[in-house]
This record gives structure tokens, sequence and C-alpha cells, in this order.
């Protein structure tokens, strides 16, 4: 045995990262000081996009409009499918 005394208090008592995991779950790493994520995510010094980025908009795949009518799309792919499996 070690008499090594642990001192983890502070780090336990930290603040945790905001992000959600792959899984769905908080992230449970601690946040980089003054900020509200981990160094894994996006806490780290020089992580993240430039201020005003004109990449983030490129194609716009995923603006509200773009999504809305993608979800009217399969809606509508739905309604046809029950009408062709109701003509068999």
């Amino acid at each position: 045995m070690s008499d090594h005394i642990r001192t983890t208090g502070a780090m336990l008592a930290s603040r945790r990262c905001g992000a959600k995991t792959r899984t769905g779950g908080a992230c449970r790493a601690p946040a980089v000081r003054d900020k509200t994520r981990c160094r894994m995510h996006g806490g780290a010094e020089g992580s993240g996009a430039p201020r005003a980025n004109r990449n983030a908009r490129k194609h716009g795949l995923f603006t509200r409009d773009a999504i809305a009518e993608r979800r009217e799309i399969r809606a509508l792919l739905g309604d046809v499918r029950r009408v062709l499996e109701g003509m068999r």
C-alpha cells in the first residue's frame, strides 16, 4: 500500500463539459477554465471555426428550409407507399 495522499477533490468539484457524447449522455470531462467545454469538445485554445466563418454556409443542406422540405418529401413518399400497398 502507498501512503500517497490523493488530492482529486478540486477536479471532482469542477464544472463538467456541457457537450453530449455519441451515445447521447453528457461528457464527464472537466470543462476548461472559463469555458463551458472540455479540451476535447472545443474548449482548447484555437479550436473551432474562425470568427465570421464564411465556409459554415457553403451548401445550405442543413438550413431549416431544407430540413423542412425533406420532411415534407418523406411524408409524401410515405403516403404514396401506403396508397400503392392498398392497390395490391
